[in-house]
């Protein structure tokens, strides 16, 4: 491969940078089996394309196992979502049923505890927005 990195694919400017590397250290990130093969400037070309191979498969291994946690984080965070939003949904439905049936001494009373609570609060202004709607 040439030493010249413009024009180049990202693909292969990767390739090019990781013959800096050794297998090892691909192997010991998957906690596969460690194999320990330093690549070498000066090897023949159709150990430079063995390398290269062994190169592009331990990439596909990462990508793979990258591509499979974020699956996984994500399938993680949807559900976190839809709990989130069920128990949204039933404060609110609360929170309306709660406001239909309180006097309107009541609510009286709890607005003015609510923003004395509010005024004492780092985050009132937000509160306060929610309380009193």
């Amino acid at each position: 491969m040439s030493t010249e990195m413009f024009a180049k694919t990202p693909m292969e400017v990767a390739v090019y940078q990781l013959h800096n590397f050794s297998i090892s250290f691909f192997s010991s990130l998957l906690g596969g089996d460690v194999v320990s093969v330093k690549l070498d400037n000066s090897a023949s070309g159709a150990s430079v394309v063995a390398i290269d191979n062994k190169i592009e498969q331990a990439m596909d291994l990462v990508k793979n196992h990258l591509m499979y946690a974020v699956r996984e984080e994500v399938e993680i965070l949807k559900e976190q979502i839809k709990e989130l939003a069920e128990k949204n949904n039933q404060l609110e439905r609360e929170n309306y049923l709660l406001k239909n049936l309180a006097s309107p001494e009541q609510l009286e009373k709890f607005q003015s505890h609510a923003l004395s609570w509010v005024r004492w609060n780092p985050a009132g202004p937000q509160i306060a927005s929610l309380l009193l709607d």
